[in-house]
């Protein structure tokens, strides 16, 4: 029995050891949080393969889950690859036969084809402390990214001038790029 005790030792130590260590960890799991500012609803979205949450039209409060992985400390020419799903016409079922009926899933069906799918990849900007993984959804299918302690609008937001600057109305046809 005294083997068992000593071999499960040898197996503990390493972890007792690693937990005692006072290096910070390296990589950190902020939160992922969306702002939506399209009429468009965003059915899902990624960060990085990490999942978001689903966004209605204009929500530029967000929602959010847990979590994606970012480095302790921001390095230059850090990225991050956001894809997402687009209902371009999130209130039409208003228009549908009652749910449940073989018209409302024929409806659907149809609505759900015009779903697009969208993928970019974007610079993260310099932050200094980790908050949440703040993903934005701007006109155009265009999006931002920015790992912040400080929320969208407050003083040291990293992307408020061009938030503030872009004009959220969407325009009849986007630019090509």
């Amino acid at each position: 029995m005294s083997a068992l005790y000593r071999a499960l030792g040898l197996l503990l130590l390493p972890l007792l050891v690693a937990g005692c260590s006072s290096q910070p960890p390296k990589l950190l799991s902020p939160s992922v949080t969306g702002y939506n500012y399209t009429s468009a609803a965003i059915n899902s979205f990624t960060v990085n393969g990490d999942g978001g949450p689903n966004l209605g039209p204009y929500t530029g409060g967000g929602g959010f889950v847990c979590c994606t992985t970012v480095p302790r400390q921001w390095q230059p020419g850090m990225t991050a690859t956001v894809e997402w799903e687009k209902d371009p016409e999130p209130f039409a079922y208003a228009n549908w036969p009652p749910l449940g009926t073989e018209g409302y899933e024929a409806a659907y069906k149809l609505h759900a084809a015009k779903y697009t799918r969208h993928r970019a990849t974007v610079k993260i900007p310099r932050y200094e402390d980790v908050g949440s993984m703040n993903v934005h959804f701007l006109p155009c299918d265009q999006v931002l990214v920015a790992v912040n302690g400080v929320l969208p609008g407050y003083p040291g937001y990293p992307l408020n001038d061009v938030i503030n600057a872009l004009n959220m109305e969407e325009p009849e046809k986007c630019p090509t790029p």
